[in-house]
């Protein structure tokens, strides 16, 4: 496959995937959707291929996502007439041994494990002894960045993956999409194998747990089930939410959380919202989620969101991505930090691709569709009135003639804030501005600009209104 045709497909899959991400939900996305990878595209019959690592993956995605990805490839690109949906061909097939009586390649519930994110073996004691998990090796404490929005849930996170006894059991993290808690729930698991390297780990989200408690129902394998399931020392539960209404799921994991507790085992569960705001779930299991410690994850500042993107830059040496970069994509796509880090592998991917440089030309012409969505409407006379009230001079300064320099340097700030946070052009600026010229603004942009460089207290002027405007 030609390079420029690979890099167009890959931005079409980019942008059907996003879509598909807000259809399905991050924990249906991640599972099925994300593990596709892209094969060729015969032009002559219009067939398209997409990869999965595993059988049991692949068949689940042709059965409930085919015509979805068919419809989204169709109109994305004209030229696909169908999608074949295959597993990888250089995928090996891996052995079943026979472990104390628990199968590598299956998981926890004795089910044939599909080789994603979310079954996987994990460790293999001296004796046989082996730990059913699904942890992604890449979501550890060390790779987890802390901020003042996340250090709760990181330290909580950390004290129930120690050796010692938590002193709160269940722990409940709490925040919104692409906040870190998923993240978390995998970190506890890796450090909780390093300090318990015979412990049983379960990860799952509710949704598989209503998955194999109704397969467990219908098979008449229940007792099996129960037994499995409360044999784990740590239990962890993404996306606690979907387990609303389903009256019978929600007895069984109230009983499991009962019986493991009174073990003094581990549980930890997650979600988008608070447990009291959890709609459709009996007050009995409510009361046992939030009975412990319930740690809230608030979306990522602006200075988070720099160190994330500096964090995730030593992955991609000795490939420079300028300063401007970064600032421009931790001030601009601020609704989660999956989003962020998506846009930034995004941005590098094409770089590397076509073998151009990272620029902020490049970002704006790469990351549209993030940008628009992450961008908050600012007006101009927002900028002013929030510049005013911070420098304490008069609204009408902002238009007047006047030229002492209490007033003309948060009059060019504002001039400056007003490129940088809205679309408008420098004659529109100026026009907000009392009616000046356009190169007034021009040189109020690039002289702040300059001092942003030199002088430290204007550069936290500068940030101080940013994170006020973007807040």
């Amino acid at each position: 496959m030609e390079d420029t045709e690979a890099v167009d497909l890959a931005a079409d899959w980019a942008d059907i995937s996003q879509g598909l991400r807000k259809d399905l939900g991050h924990q249906l996305f991640t599972q099925w959707i994300k593990p596709i990878q892209l094969g060729k595209m015969c032009k002559e019959t219009g067939t398209l291929e997409l990869f999965l690592p595993t059988e049991f993956s692949a068949n689940w995605v042709q059965d409930r996502y085919h015509d979805r990805l068919s419809l989204a490839w169709k109109i994305a690109r004209g030229e696909v007439r169908q999608v074949k949906i295959a597993v990888h061909p250089g995928r090996r097939k891996i052995a079943d041994f026979d472990l104390g009586g628990t199968r590598r390649g299956h998981d926890g519930f004795g089910h044939r494990a599909a080789n994603d994110s979310t079954m996987a073996m994990e460790s293999i004691g001296d004796d046989g002894f082996t730990a059913s998990v699904g942890l992604d090796p890449s979501q550890t404490f060390a790779a987890f960045v802390t901020g003042s929005t996340n250090v709760l849930a990181k330290n909580a996170a950390e004290r129930m993956s120690k050796a010692e006894k938590p002193q709160f059991s269940p722990l409940y993290l709490k925040a919104a999409t692409g906040q870190g808690k998923t993240h978390l729930l995998h970190a506890i698991g890796h450090s909780y194998l390093q300090t318990h390297p015979r412990a049983r780990i379960f990860y799952c989200s509710a949704e598989r747990f209503m998955v194999e408690f109704v397969q467990a129902l219908k098979s008449n394998e229940m007792i099996e089930f129960k037994a499995r399931l409360r044999g784990f020392d740590l239990l962890l539960v993404d996306d606690i939410q979907f387990i609303i209404g389903k009256a019978s799921a929600q007895e069984e994991l109230l009983y499991t959380i009962d019986a493991l507790l009174a073990e003094g085992k581990r549980l930890v569960f997650a979600a988008d919202r608070a447990p009291q705001a959890l709609d459709g779930v009996e007050p009995r299991l409510l009361s046992r989620l939030s009975m412990g410690l319930v740690a809230d994850i608030q979306p990522a500042d602006i200075e988070l969101r720099r160190q994330i993107l500096e964090s995730k830059l030593t992955r991609f040496a000795p490939l420079e991505v300028p300063a401007d970069v970064i600032e421009f994509l931790a001030r601009t796509i601020n609704r989660n930090v999956r989003e962020l880090v998506g846009g930034l592998n995004k941005l590098i991917a094409y770089a590397q691709l076509t073998g151009q440089e990272v620029s902020l030309q490049l970002a704006e012409e790469q990351l549209t569709d993030i940008l628009s969505a992450n961008r908050k409407r600012i007006t101009i006379d927002e900028i002013q009135r929030t510049v005013c009230q911070f420098y304490r001079i008069d609204r009408a300064e902002m238009s007047s003639k006047r030229r002492a320099r209490a007033v003309v340097r948060p009059r060019q700030v504002a001039m400056y804030l007003a490129k940088v946070l809205t679309p408008r052009s420098y004659p529109e600026i100026g026009r907000k501005f009392g009616g000046r010229d356009h190169s007034t603004v021009i040189h109020a942009v690039r002289l702040i600009e300059d001092l942003r460089q030199r002088d430290a207290d204007m550069d936290g002027d500068v940030r101080s209104l940013l994170r006020q405007l973007e807040s």
